[in-house]
């Protein structure tokens, strides 16, 4: 019975052993060994390398977060425009106006011409400009002080604030309040020629809706005014300020710009590793500040943002919400004309001083995933196809070698 069982298995057996008496032993096959060996050891050492090391893996989804507000993040500055004078807007196509958004927690700085800063102030009222108390105290009660035909018939103008409120109500240029006695008893006349000629650093975020729209620093106070034919409302700015200096203009050194949750420090080895031709901040540190007069130029970015999420293998990273963009720049004069280095281009006549940033959502988002390069059941397979391989190549080489050396042996003794 059990010599039955016996012979069974030795049908079944697939290895197959030779005889040690009819091995032959070689010196190449000696060196083919050692060679087989190292080349096994590199390859082991290379799948471990790959099993302990971690890649980013992207894949691209449909956003389900169009619903979410995106953050805006930005630090520029403005070396030629003055706090007192710049204004941030946002529009977008669903009609939702943002104005005067730089009033409203944003940090201002004022600095030099050279960019060097020089104090940050309160601009919550538009500039940092404060009336002296004084002055509006002793006024009286009863004071009604004119609106210089601004405004409603028989409106009364308390303060320089109220007459620069009317004249926007009626499309007026302001100016710098100068000839106005409210303003000039405030000190607002003197305050803002001091300050004209000084650049801004604007610091803050913002939350834009995931629709296309446009983000735009220009001159002068934003409103909501009749066009000519006054059958409509138009956003409109003030930008008379700017139009008496012709050495102000927008010239910007971009620090940082970004949409989404910032990525930090501890994250930047895998957001760096992602190898893309967007970035989260692709325009940091630009500096754009031409020759040729800039005061009447318009400069607009085009940014084609796409959603992004950062999931991290470590969980004590939380995955940050955030995205990527590419961004195309274009300038042109507001004069209109032939473009100076395109002869052929050319350019229509009119708009806004400033620096626009137009942006546009993709309704795609693509999730950067950490993870090991291998998996552990990946790793042990390839070690056996690896000793596999090696074993397999080297008896092969073996044999080859054995044939031609046991071909050429008997004609060298002849």
């Amino acid at each position: 019975m059990s010599s039955t069982r016996r012979s069974k298995f030795l049908q079944l057996d697939a290895f197959t052993k030779t005889e040690e008496d009819v091995r032959v032993r070689t010196n190449s096959g000696g060196i083919i060994t050692i060679a087989c060996m190292l080349a096994t050891l590199v390859l082991l050492f290379k799948e471990y390398s790959q099993l302990t090391e971690v890649v980013t893996k992207s894949q691209l989804y449909v956003d389900r977060d169009a619903d979410a507000k995106l953050a805006l993040n930005f630090d520029i500055t403005f070396p030629h425009v003055s706090c007192d004078v710049l204004t941030l807007d946002i529009v977008d196509e669903a009609g939702e106006l943002q104005l005067d958004m730089l009033d409203a927690g944003f940090t201002k700085t004022r600095c030099g011409p050279d960019g060097a800063e020089l104090a940050t102030e309160d601009y919550t009222m538009g500039t940092d400009f404060k009336p002296d108390p004084s002055v509006v105290q002793n006024r009286a009660a009863d004071y009604c002080g004119s609106c210089y035909g601004a405004g409603a018939e028989g409106a009364c103008c308390r303060t320089c604030d109220d007459v620069h409120k009317a004249y926007l109500e009626s499309g007026w240029a302001f100016y710098d309040g100068a000839n106005i006695e409210q303003c000039e008893q405030e000190g607002y006349v003197k305050h803002m020629n001091a300050h004209i000629l000084e650049g801004c650093r604007v610091r803050g975020s913002a939350l834009l809706s995931r629709i296309r729209g446009n983000i735009h620093f220009v001159p002068g106070k934003s409103y909501l005014g009749k066009n000519d034919d006054e059958t409509r409302i138009s956003h409109k700015h003030d930008m008379s300020l700017y139009a008496m200096h012709r050495s102000l203009n927008f010239n910007h050194i971009v620090h940082h710009l970004s949409f989404g949750q910032p990525v930090a420090d501890t994250h930047e080895r895998m957001r760096k590793s992602h190898a893309s031709e967007i970035a989260t901040s692709p325009l940091d540190g630009r500096e754009v500040a031409p020759d040729r007069d800039s005061h009447n130029m318009q400069y607009s970015y085009f940014a084609k943002i796409v959603p992004t999420r950062y999931e991290y293998l470590n969980d004590k990273h939380a995955p940050v919400e955030t995205t990527q963009f590419s961004a195309t720049f274009h300038s042109r004069p507001l004069t209109g004309g032939r473009d100076v280095d395109h002869p052929t281009t050319f350019h229509f006549r009119g708009g806004f001083p400033g620096v626009f940033i137009y942006y546009e959502m993709s309704a795609l988002k693509v999730i950067n995933r950490e993870q090991h390069a291998q998996t552990f059941a990946g790793f042990l397979l390839n070690c056996i196809t690896t000793i596999g391989g090696i074993l397999a190549v080297g008896t092969v080489a073996d044999r080859l070698l054995f044939k031609a050396q046991t071909s050429m042996w008997p004609k060298k003794s002849q």
